[in-house]
């Protein structure tokens, strides 16, 4: 019946622009012979330099042989001796021994000496910024954390084009919905959509330019199910848009990442945001916890046998632990409010994060007894390169911390491996609030900083878990996996590693089995055995 009624919306969609109403079938005659162009924008500037002017000439006669026009400062680099001297020159030149004799004439070879220097002009070509198209929906509420977005009327869907040259402007949008075409001579363009199935439709869009060219083609992926609540009169619906052309409230990054969208009418509550930091809100009596905050002087346990503590300090007896329970439950919700803002900026499920760190640290965000593991999602060193490696818009921001802009610029990979050290053990220095001369032991401040990065790494982790998918299917992890196990996925490969997840899914594919968590955690066994109670754990 949804088909049907969908089949039967497309025939009389219509196109609602500044009041005007345009029936969709109009532009369908047109639309295929007005395929666009793409972006087409290179212009030529004029810019004034400082021109040196060097000489090459013969150590042996003292013979000038060529003139070489460079625009730095300093003697010309090799590449500039071929442009301006030629292949035999510049190979004299590269090979040649440096001349060390008294007598400069009995020297092989050329040298180079600066004639002089001058204002020029030359023609620099560059690349304009391209026009692009955004979209988003109309009067619709956003559901935190995921793609979906509650609508108390039938849903409109709207695009925007946006035109960065300043003499210039957007003349048209055009795309198409469900295969069907649309178009608006507007720099807008809105319509209402319906109901779809369950997997929702592909939309593409691009918009046109006075420039003469147009924006690239963008898709998107839309969902729309209405709320049966058995009350006609408070019909509303959930809608879901996929696109890096999103512009409403909510990125869903790792949805949008993997093309999936979540359960319809909301998420599990372990990958829910609450609207308001209270109802993250826990008072479960951590032992490893309670034993540091007696540890550092926190909590009083003096009245307990042995202090509170177990034999060595290795843990907390029943005793030390209803001392600490007050504590415990303080220090255990100090960083909600963060994880709540942090969550919505970053778009990742609040109560995951908080699961996690409950699960690594025990909210206790230091080194993990002596080992490797720090902060308060125990980072590793493999853990760091993860991060930098899958979540290109952190390590633009990371990088300039450590080493110069330009050094930076060409990304993670193509950093040498004495820099890409560095820069791993410096995140986990950051995320390491270990402090001998603060109170407690602890800098809570970068333990507050070190959130933003645990949150920047679960980003990273989705990223990869979904490549470890494609790579071994060939296809969207989206296609074959629910939400929700696609977020168990990424756990196990924060956990056990993109290997142990690699080995879960392929062992799965070979028998046969769909890509669920059901399905593939049997197969994680030996070393990576550990992450299926580690997903269990954060996923009750």
């Amino acid at each position: 019946m949804i088909r049907t009624h969908r089949l039967l919306r497309l025939l009389v969609l219509i196109l609602v622009i500044n009041g005007t109403v345009f029936p969709r079938q109009n532009v369908s005659a047109s639309f295929a012979a007005n395929q666009p162009p793409g972006p087409d924008r290179f212009t030529v500037l004029t810019v004034e330099y400082k021109a040196f002017e060097w000489q090459l000439a013969t150590w042996r006669r003292q013979t000038s042989v060529c003139t070489v026009i460079i625009d730095h400062e300093g003697v010309p680099l090799p590449e500039e001796i071929y442009r301006d001297c030629g292949e035999t020159i510049y190979n004299t030149w590269v090979t040649q021994e440096p001349c060390r004799s008294v007598n400069k004439r009995t020297c092989q070879g050329y040298y180079a000496h600066l004639v002089d220097s001058y204002l020029e002009e030359k023609e620099v070509p560059m690349e304009l910024e391209p026009a692009s198209a955004w979209v988003l929906l109309e009067d619709c509420e956003p559901v935190a954390s995921t793609s979906t977005n509650i609508c108390e009327s039938e849903p409109v869907l709207v695009f925007t084009g946006q035109e960065p040259l300043v003499d210039e402007s957007i003349r048209r949008i055009q795309g198409t919905y469900d295969g069907e075409p649309f178009a608006c001579d507007e720099t807008t363009c809105k319509f209402q959509i319906s109901e779809t199935e369950e997997e929702g439709v592909p939309v593409e869009f691009w918009a046109y330019s006075t420039y003469g060219d147009s924006s690239i083609v963008y898709s998107a992926q839309v969902r729309v199910r209405q709320a049966d609540e058995g009350d006609p009169d408070q019909l509303y619906w959930y809608v879901d848009v996929l696109s890096s052309q999103w512009r409403g409230q909510n990125v869903a990054t790792c949805a949008d990442s993997w093309n999936v969208f979540p359960p319809v009418g909301g998420t599990p509550k372990w990958l829910s945001t609450p609207k308001k930091s209270k109802e993250l809100s826990s008072s479960i009596p951590y032992t490893y916890l309670a034993t540091n905050l007696i540890l550092q002087g926190a909590v009083d346990a003096s009245a307990c046998a042995d202090g509170g503590l177990l034999p060595g300090g290795t843990g907390v007896n029943q005793c030390g632990l209803e001392k600490a329970r007050p504590a415990v439950v303080k220090w255990q919700n100090q960083f909600d409010e963060l994880i709540l803002s942090t969550a919505q900026q970053a778009s990742i499920p609040a109560r995951l994060l908080k699961n996690l760190f409950a699960r690594e640290s025990q909210f206790w965000p230091g080194v993990y007894q002596g080992a490797s593991d720090v902060g308060l999602g125990q980072l590793t060193e493999n853990g760091a390169d993860t991060t930098l490696f899958w979540n290109d818009s952190f390590y633009e921001q990371f990088c300039p911390m450590v080493f110069p802009e330009d050094a930076c610029g060409d990304g993670y990979l193509h950093l040498n491996e004495e820099q890409q050290i560095l820069l791993r053990q410096t995140l986990l220095r950051s995320v390491n609030a270990t402090c001998q001369d603060c109170p407690l032991g602890m800098d809570l401040a970068q333990a507050e900083f070190s959130v933003i990065v645990f949150a920047h790494t679960m980003t990273a982790n989705c990223e990869q878990a979904g490549q470890v998918i494609s790579n071994y299917t060939g296809e969207e992890p989206g296609s074959l996996s629910s939400y929700e196990d696609l977020w168990k996925f990424t756990l196990v490969n924060y956990n056990a590693g993109g290997g142990c997840l690699a080995e879960g899914i392929t062992r799965a594919l070979g028998e046969g089995q769909q890509l669920t968590w059901k399905n593939v955690s049997p197969f994680l066994t030996g070393a990576c055995s550990g992450a299926v109670n580690y997903v269990n754990d954060i996923s009750k």
